[in-house]
């Protein structure tokens, strides 16, 4: 029986953890959590999403039993997305993700500037100081 191993590189776990890590996937999948929305929806609430990238990224996640898509014989034609009951499991996992990033993006911009101050003009430390190098700056 096959046993599914995240670390093994041939398993295909690796493509279902790439398609939700992706940040339009996950903006994608968060504002479905209320309902179906049409996709003209997503495009203007989901800023700086391409039309292409939106279309490509709905038909991944459709592929992947995630999301549903339903079509509405209306003028002109109304297609909405929703997530499936499989789409449904991930919902806590992907809000929690994407409210991480919204709560904590000062401490990570700060994180990164300070790395940036303290990198910047200097070669990459010795390997055997690395650890305590990089800890006496953040500190």
């Amino acid at each position: 029986m096959f046993q599914p191993d995240v670390y093994e590189d041939r398993c295909p776990t690796r493509l279902v953890l790439d398609r939700i890590a992706d940040k339009w996937a996950v903006l994608i999948l968060d504002r479905l959590r209320g309902g179906p929305v049409r996709f003209n929806q997503l495009r203007r609430t989901i800023k700086g999403i391409s039309q292409k990238v939106l279309s490509q990224t709905l038909k991944k996640l459709e592929r992947d039993g995630l999301i549903s898509r339903a079509v509405f014989a209306t003028v002109p034609v109304t297609v909405e997305y929703a997530l499936t009951p499989l789409g449904r499991t991930l919902t806590d996992t992907i809000a929690a993700l994407a409210h991480w990033a919204e709560h904590n993006i000062e401490a990570v911009l700060a994180a990164q500037q300070a790395y940036d101050a303290g990198s910047t003009g200097s070669a990459a430390p010795a390997a055997s100081g690395a650890a305590g190098a990089g800890m006496d700056r953040a500190a």
